[in-house]
């Protein structure tokens, strides 16, 4: 089969496109035939060597959507030929609240979705909902996952509660923004683009900032107070504005530092607040279970940002790299 391998850590053009050994499936196992994949920002990550746990030669992929090829000799619950939908958390492990010690992401060190095939564990396979597409399909297991996790277990959201997303835009970002306006919240967007805020705006958001504008968060504090829960995948800096922001008993759940560490917190805004702050990392396979169902439930579609052809993935990092995206890269796969 064709697949794009990550060989050396030099950006985007070190993935190979070459021909590779699909390998032997297990009997608890399945060959999906991909007809879409996606990518995160992790992939990016990856091609430069910015990850844990590196491991080369990987094919690169978390996401993926496809038709079932094979089936191994235990499974009695999907047929060849079903459409499916791949969850990327492997090995996740009994609890919800934490990770086992083997749980690591498809893609990077298991073979991930850039690929014409892929084997993955029947644990990790889902019908795909029947009103998506294969490409609206392939872009929503990591970042959807990661949202509603982030919003639902550990943030713990409340009907009617204030919700501040930075950084809008990005595959997570876009989904916590659709997860909570679907769920009820008031939700608060900020960005440097005002393009993105007036398309925030037509998902659901109630208003928007610009944080590249002096005292945004002072402005925001004034028209709607202080907010419940943050949604963060930035830190740096800005992250101290979120403290700020946050009402007594708030919560802020982060899951990504695309700016680096957060200097010079001060820590009495923190414990004065009785405020928490909490990390998530992508989902268990019940929480992976619980979004898709609550996906179909409100029929939330994924905003699809580009789609690429399987020859120009290196393309579509490239584009991911330049962070102008506003939702989910796919790639058609024929």
């Amino acid at each position: 089969m064709k697949a794009y391998v990550l060989k050396e850590t030099n950006g985007p053009g070190s993935l190979k496109f070459e021909d590779v050994e699909l390998g032997a499936l297990k009997s608890n196992e399945v060959v999906i035939k991909l007809k879409a994949a996606s990518l995160n920002r992790r992939d990016f990550f990856i091609t430069h060597g910015m990850y844990p746990g590196m491991k080369l030669n990987s094919i690169l992929g978390s996401d993926g959507a496809g038709e079932i090829y094979a089936i191994g000799d235990e499974i009695n619950t999907f047929s060849v030929g079903d459409e499916v939908i791949i969850n990327p958390s492997i090995n996740w492990g009994d609890r919800d609240d934490i990770n086992s010690d083997q749980f690591n992401v498809l893609g990077m060190p298991s073979n991930g979705t850039f690929a014409e095939f892929i084997i993955v564990p029947i644990e990790n396979v889902h019908k795909k909902p029947p009103y998506l597409s294969w490409e609206e399909a392939s872009a929503i297991p990591l970042a959807a996952l990661t949202a509603y996790r982030a919003l639902i277990t550990r943030g713990q959201l409340q009907k009617n509660e204030t919700v501040l997303i930075p950084g809008i835009g990005s595959g997570v970002a876009l989904y916590a923004l659709q997860i909570a306006a679907a769920f009820g919240a008031k939700v608060i967007v900020t960005s440097s683009s005002n393009e993105k805020i007036e398309k925030a705006k037509d998902l659901g958001a109630v208003a928007g900032f610009n944080y590249r504008e002096k005292d945004w968060y002072k402005k925001l504090k004034i028209e709607f107070g202080l907010v419940n829960l943050s949604i963060d995948g930035v830190g740096g800096e800005s992250f101290n504005r979120l403290i700020d922001l946050t009402a007594q008993g708030g919560r802020i759940v982060t899951y990504g530092a695309t700016n680096g560490p957060v200097p010079q917190t001060v820590l009495p805004k923190i414990f004065f607040k009785n405020m928490d702050i909490r990390g998530t990392t992508m989902g268990s396979p019940r929480e992976f279970k619980q979004m898709l169902a609550f996906f179909e439930e409100h029929k939330i579609k994924p905003v699809l940002d580009k789609s690429y052809t399987f020859t120009d993935v290196i393309q579509a990092l490239h584009h991911m790299g330049e962070g102008s995206n506003f939702g989910k890269i796919t790639i058609r796969i024929p």
